[in-house]
């Protein structure tokens, strides 16, 4: 992408920023500015936030898992 592009595209994101109102997605992109700091965000996470990404990883390690496709129709289903 050539700087031309790359700053078109940040002055879209800005635009599209100054029309949001949900407080919701305003929090999640304030928190996705504030992870890319220098700070480890590990460090941030509670200790059952981090418990819950461990369990993930070991369900990952003993093929505990299920496709995308699966998981979307398991949500859709109820």
């Amino acid at each position: 992408m050539s700087t031309a592009e790359l700053n078109q595209k940040k002055l879209e994101l800005i635009a599209w920023i100054n029309r949001l109102s949900d407080e919701r997605l305003i929090d999640i992109l304030d928190g996705l500015k504030r992870s890319s700091s220098n700070e480890d965000w590990w460090d941030e996470l509670s200790i059952s936030q981090k418990q819950q990404i461990k369990n993930g990883l070991d369900d990952i390690e003993i093929g505990d898992v299920i496709s995308s496709s699966q998981f979307w129709k398991q949500l859709k289903d109820g």
